[in-house]
């Protein structure tokens, strides 16, 4: 028996489910383990458990530790987003960054690193405010695309189309802002746009931990309705579902998830486009299988990229996004040459 063909994992997907969450774990305790101060598996689950040395313990628990958690939630997050995206616009090449989401999120992090910095670039208000900025400007953003793409209605096409005009033009105001803010800001907002968990803490483990989750449960509330919407307005219409709204309930939490891992992690690309095509080609497009496997894969997608980051190149350390951007372009051109040949032209 062919246990791990697409045909077993789309009868069963819970199976499935279990052993890519079983490889999230395998690859978190392998990057606590990875670095500057090498710990073998068993000494990084005594210190997780309160065990061995203590120095063991404060590089795990200080130091380690909240950046995997951190990339562990920004990952769930960005494809459980993806997946909502290509659902209700039923286009395989929708994700965060294509519809604007993200460039939001980065073009006002730069800004607040070009508003509040004085002559000797230093910020003249608290970097904890930065993250805030991050939300607010991926939340504005999305508003602006859902208003300009609202006409009787969201149609799924227009919403793509004009969230890559939406996202063009807030790339160029993040790059004029570069410009004009002080050369050390620069290369800070550069490294933030790439994407990176770097200088990740339990404080702000604590904040992203609690909206993602809520947001994750809410889009599995809404599964029902995201099936339906996958069925066509007609029919979807036809069988008494309020199109609609479902559809702007469900951008709505995709932009919850989008906002909150970017402020957090900056703009780390393509995750919200591959895990959903990994998990429909290997659970099915059923919403409620697909949403908690693209979750999965988001994750060890994150982690792995950050894993890489911190120790390829140590004591350099290349943004995370550097790595999903290696694999997912390459990915988003095999996309796009498959559905060519598909249409003929």
């Amino acid at each position: 028996m062919k246990i791990f063909n697409r045909l077993d994992f789309t009868r069963h997907p819970f199976f499935a489910t279990i052993i890519v969450f079983l490889a999230v774990v395998t690859v978190m305790l392998l990057s606590a383990g990875s670095g500057e101060f090498p710990l073998s598996p068993t000494k990084v689950v005594a210190a997780l458990f309160g065990f061995g040395d203590e120095f063991d313990r404060t590089v795990l628990i200080d130091f380690r530790l909240p950046r995997i958690v951190m990339a562990l939630f920004v990952g769930m997050s960005l494809a459980v987003s993806g997946a909502i995206l290509q659902g209700i616009t039923k286009n395989p090449l929708a994700s965060p960054d294509l519809i604007g989401i993200t460039a939001g999120a980065s073009f006002a992090v730069v800004l607040f690193l070009t508003l509040f910095s004085d002559d000797n670039n230093s910020l003249t208000v608290s970097i904890q405010w930065l993250p805030l900025f991050a939300f607010l400007g991926a939340t504005l953003t999305a508003l602006v695309v859902f208003l300009l793409s609202w006409k009787n209605g969201i149609a799924p096409f227009r919403l793509l189309l004009i969230g890559i005009a939406v996202a063009a033009f807030m790339q160029a105001g993040t790059t004029v802002w570069i410009l004009m803010g002080p050369i050390y800001r620069a290369s800070q907002a550069t490294i933030w746009t790439t994407g990176s968990i770097y200088g990740a803490n339990w404080s702000q483990v604590f904040v992203i931990m609690p909206w993602a989750l809520l947001f994750i449960t809410i889009s599995l509330l809404l599964r029902r309705q995201m099936n339906i919407l996958e069925l066509g307005d007609e029919i979807a219409t036809g069988v008494g579902s309020r199109v609609q709204l479902n559809r702007i309930l469900l951008l709505l939490v995709s932009t919850g998830l989008t906002g909150v891992a970017v402020a957090f992690a900056g703009g780390i690309g393509f995750v919200g486009l591959l895990a959903p095509h990994i998990a429909r080609r290997i659970v099915g497009p059923k919403f409620q299988s697909m949403v908690l496997f693209s979750a999965g894969i988001g994750a060890l997608l994150v982690l792995i990229a950050d894993w890489i980051a911190r120790v390829a190149f140590a004591p350099i350390e290349v943004p995370a996004g550097v790595w999903t951007a290696a694999v997912g372009a390459p990915y988003f051109i095999f996309l796009l040459m498959t559905g060519r040949k598909k249409g003929g032209t």
